[in-house]
């Protein structure tokens, strides 16, 4: 495979003498132009009225700048430079690993930007007037656009218009992404057909499909619903201007002379105008990533089957029921009083599933490979074929022949960001304050974009994720700040859908008819074809392959096997399927100064956001929380962590398949609260009584890393916005399982004297490490080493290691694989995980910590309130469970730097640092830098209003 480790980036303008430079390289004058020269700097537009008082602050790595010309791109890849704006925020939100510990509040601009609404005069470095009812106002410091508009049109026209300025390529990447198009638009790469593959899984549409989701909407969203299709229409139409004008003057982005869309030399092809139907697809990308929750229902059914195998009936479901931990009483909590019951495990659960063992089968996919498609989604050398290209561009050859976005972006499970927030009564101003974020991985350019909306309704500065910014979606209003956490509640289930004959005959496992309500349907078969040839980008072999899923009134098949000897089809329902963009109202009234007045209307606003978020805010005089998400009613006794009998006794209340919609759970019964002492969020809990949708949420959980220093501060009051981001960012560099499980280790290991040497020098190193506060950070700025490297090291290798030890034999192999199915063993920074794959910051969500913990406390005799139904380690005895994990360790420590961090692309074997170093994963032309590891939001903000209106 080829190397392409990014060369030492210095940011620089592309001057007279890049593009010197770039036409020595052979580029002709078209490829070489660079972006038309900004307007003379004017006056600064009246920004509205802004109450933060310059106490408002925000980062989003790597810069503004998401689009690079062709010239852009070689400068990057030859000589090291960068567009201004591209990558100028990278530097100072990676500076806070290292300079948190002395961060005052008059050095957060040292991190952070000023997120002030406007641009202050003498700091305008460009305006543009893309029509006469909008400017877009960029500032020198960050060249972040400011967009006033005059009108409602303009003010969305100009969103659009400023959105394909900086993200043209990420937009329509992701638009194709979203019609399961993929491979046609950027290549081929094994890594292409994968994500394709597994996006198209989920959420297959036809263009019918997308045109309903509109209709919808004018149909049941009233007068906001009919004003938000018309910005989103106006938004569409900004894009495409900029299109087509930086199509004509050659200065678009060049990765579609990469994939081959526009001949370098002639300037024909074209950049397909985005339609109303696309921003469809995009939300449904939006949706998929960080608004679903639940599934998964199979995969536990697999591994209650093999606890009960194990242990009988009533003791395996007992077992399987402590792993799951659905309502565990030790986890970290949101909304810390109150009870909140939803999706619980019913006395006597109805309707239940359960395949027959052996019989399940995973629905095939893909079909009618050929060509570089045969290999099945591997990557090998002898399916590249190098296309025809102009010398000078072979430094770009290849440049996504390892695809162009991380193969298992929609496979993973996702559970991001983080917020934390505290009411005024703890503060040093007597205003509340709040430190919040969307953990979105890394990617250059980034999946957001910054920007500041002012026209008429609208008044906000945030973030958006691309190509649908019509409305800032998390960020900051006139007197307010609101973000958002991935809350992830169940709103899938899986149904066992009988399968049928149409004459009669009993019917295989393959079968394509289905029962419902009596009758024996066709199901309906969603199909996409794809096809690509080589290109200078992509150099895997010309192939084609046909995708299909079949689609029933309970959802998309995912599975086949036999319930009590019957053949049924397990189907996916999710509640959005359908519906990704009925959340533009909730977006639109979050925008709209008119609405969002105070904590209840901040909640009501959320209220209209169906996607699985936990929602957080902050004015001047309160903060409040609402947990959203498209919350289905369940038929009585139905349990949704196991697949239940398609039929009519056991559906959703009031479901309708026609366009999926079904009784939703009121609001007062999804988690809320106003003004709670301070709230934490990091994905965990988030009420009693609030079913966890996955598996090991539990005593031990990252929100731990931010509730224990939060309630410190509260404790101590007198919080300031600098002590709330030190807390934060003290967390984002600690590792789990350092602070919180290794003391209930060091207890066992130290229950006898430890008389081989090299292992008591092993435990004393990770003693000293925890005492320091287990923390993977850098002795000094720049050393890329870290401060107990060793014991850092040692438990790396140790934790897979231990927890075999600890759980293989009492659980056996077969149960201990399919737990491990349904909950990956560690999450640690060097690993490949996260929305990005390896080095993507986002660590520790999901791991057997809890499992670890509570089982340790019970060989040692501790309380554990909710304990596992047996103890493991070392069948419950203390000298046996010692004498497994010091085993354990003396294997750990036997393992190398280089077999620990075995090294890839990007870093050399054993190499600590480089391994769980954050790299903004290229989905454009441009490299960026390293920075170290850091478990934060991707886009971040610190707010305290001092005033409200």
């Amino acid at each position: 495979m080829r190397r392409r480790t990014p060369r030492p980036i210095r940011p620089r303008k592309l001057t007279s003498t890049v593009l010197a430079a770039a036409a020595a390289l052979g580029l002709g004058v078209a490829l070489a132009a660079p972006v038309p020269q900004p307007a003379r700097a004017e006056p600064a537009a009246a920004a509205a009225t802004d109450y933060c008082g310059g106490q408002c602050s925000d980062i989003l790595p790597p810069g503004a700048t998401g689009n690079a010309t062709l010239a852009d791109i070689l400068a990057n890849r030859v000589l090291g430079t960068h567009p201004e704006h591209s990558t100028d925020q990278l530097g100072r939100y990676g500076d806070l690993a290292s300079g948190y510990p002395a961060l005052t509040d008059d050095k957060l601009t040292d991190f952070f930007n000023d997120s002030s609404f406007g641009v202050p005069a003498g700091q305008v470095a460009s305006v543009t007037k893309p029509r006469d009812d909008v400017t877009i106002t960029r500032d020198k410091k960050t060249g972040v656009p400011h967009i006033q508009g005059t009108t409602r049109e303009g003010t969305e026209f100009g969103a659009g218009y400023a959105a394909a300025q900086d993200r043209l390529w990420l937009m329509d990447l992701f638009r194709h992404v979203g019609r399961g198009e993929l491979t046609s638009f950027a290549g081929g790469a094994a890594a292409n057909q994968g994500l394709e593959q597994d996006f198209f899984r989920q959420a297959p549409y036809t263009e019918a499909d997308y045109q309903a989701q509109i209709d919808y909407i004018l149909g049941h969203g009233g007068e906001r619903g009919r004003q938000a299709l018309a910005d989103a229409q106006a938004y569409v139409d900004g894009i495409n201007a900029y299109a087509k004008k930086a199509k004509d003057g050659r200065y678009f982005p060049g990765e579609y002379v990469l994939t081959g869309h526009i001949d370098a030399i002639t300037n024909a092809g074209e950049i397909q105008p985005f339609k109303l139907t696309d921003l469809i697809a995009l939300a449904s990308v939006v949706g998929a990533l960080f608004g679903n929750g639940g599934g998964g229902e199979v995969e536990g059914a697999l591994s209650l089957l093999a606890a009960q195998q194990k242990y009988g009936l009533a003791e395996g479901t007992e077992v399987w029921e402590s792993f799951r931990e659905r309502n565990d009483p030790e986890a970290v909590l949101t909304v810390r009083d109150g009870s909140f019951p939803y999706a619980d495990k019913p006395a006597t659960p109805k309707g239940v599933a359960l395949p027959d063992p052996g019989s399940v089968t995973a629905e095939q996919l893909v079909y009618d490979r050929e060509g570089g498609a045969t290999t099945a989604g591997k990557a090998d050398s002898k399916d590249r074929t190098e296309a025809e290209g102009p010398a000078s561009l072979e430094p770009l050859r290849g440049i996504y022949d390892d695809g162009v976005l991380p193969r298992d972006l929609f496979s993973r499970k996702k559970g991001m960001s983080n917020a934390l927030v505290v009411s005024g009564k703890y503060t040093a101003s007597g205003h509340p304050m709040a430190v919040f974020g969307p953990q979105t991985g890394y990617f250059a350019p980034q999946l957001l974009m910054l920007q500041e909306l002012q026209g008429p309704g609208i008044s906000a500065r945030g973030a958006s994720f691309a190509g649908v910014g019509m409305y800032v979606q998390l960020g900051r209003g006139q007197d307010y700040a609101w973000s958002a956490t991935t809350s992830a509640q169940d709103i899938t289930d899986t149904y066992a859908v009988e399968l049928c004959s149409p004459d009669g005959s009993a019917p295989s496992k393959d079968a394509t008819y289905y029962r419902y309500h009596g009758a024996c349907l066709p199901m309906e078969k969603l199909e996409r074809r794809n096809a690509w040839k080589p290109t200078l980008a992509d150099s895997t072999a010309a192939g084609s392959y046909r995708m299909q899923v079949y689609r029933t009134n309970y959802g998309l098949v995912t599975h086949r096997a036999t319930v009590d000897g019957t053949p049924v089809a397990y189907t996916v329902l999710r509640s959005t399927y359908r519906h990704e963009a009925d959340s533009i109202i909730g977006f639109q009234m979050l925008n709209d100064p008119g609405y969002v007045t105070d904590a209840a209307s901040f909640q009501s606003a959320t209220q209209h956001i169906n996607y699985t978020f936990n929602w957080f805010y902050a004015d001047s005089r309160q903060t409040a929380y609402y947990n959203s998400g498209l919350n289905p009613v369940r038929a009585a006794d139905v349990d949704s962590s196991l697949p239940v009998r398609a039929q009519t006794a056991y559906e959703w209340r009031d479901f309708d398949p026609t366009a999926n919609t079904a009784a939703a759970t009121p609001p007062a019964e999804h988690p809320q609260s106003i003004d709670q002492d301070y709230y934490i969020s990091w994905n965990n809990k988030l009420a009693k009584g609030y079913s966890a949708a996955g598996f090991g949420n539990g005593s031990v959980h990252r929100g731990n890393l931010l509730d224990d220093r939060v309630r410190a501060l509260v404790r101590e009051g007198g919080v300031t916005r600098a002590a709330l981001t030190r807390a934060m960012a003290e967390a984002a560099v600690t590792d789990l399982r350092g602070e919180d499980v290794l003391p209930e280790l060091l207890k066992v290991l130290r229950s006898q004297p430890i008389d081989d040497p090299g292992l008591a020098t092993a435990v004393q190193r990770l003693e000293s490490w925890a005492a320091a506060g287990a923390q993977r950070r850098e002795t000094s700025a720049g050393s890329h080493t870290y401060g107990h490297a060793d014991a850092v090291r040692i438990m790396d290798a140790w934790w897979p290691l231990l927890v075999e030890a600890e759980f293989g034999p009492g659980l056996g192999d077969d149960l201990y694989d399919a737990l491990r199915a349904n909950l990956t063993v560690d999450e640690a920074p060097s690993a490949g995980h996260g929305p990005t794959g390896s080095h993507a910051g986002s660590s520790f969500q999901y791991g057997w910590w809890s499992y670890v913990d509570k089982d340790l406390r019970t060989v040692l005799g501790e309380d554990v309130a909710g304990p596992l139904a047996r103890p493991y380690c070392g069948g419950g005895e203390l000298s046996a469970c010692r004498d497994a994990l010091l085993t354990s360790l003396r294997t750990a420590v036997a393992k190398t730097p280089a077999q620990v961090y075995p090294g890839d692309d990007n870093c050399s074997a054993g190499d600590q640092w480089c391994a769980d170093a954050i790299i903004q994963r290229p989905v454009g032309g441009l490299t960026h830098n390293k920075i170290s590891w850091q478990n934060r939001p991707t886009y971040q903000q610190v707010v305290e209003f001092p005033a409200h209106r």
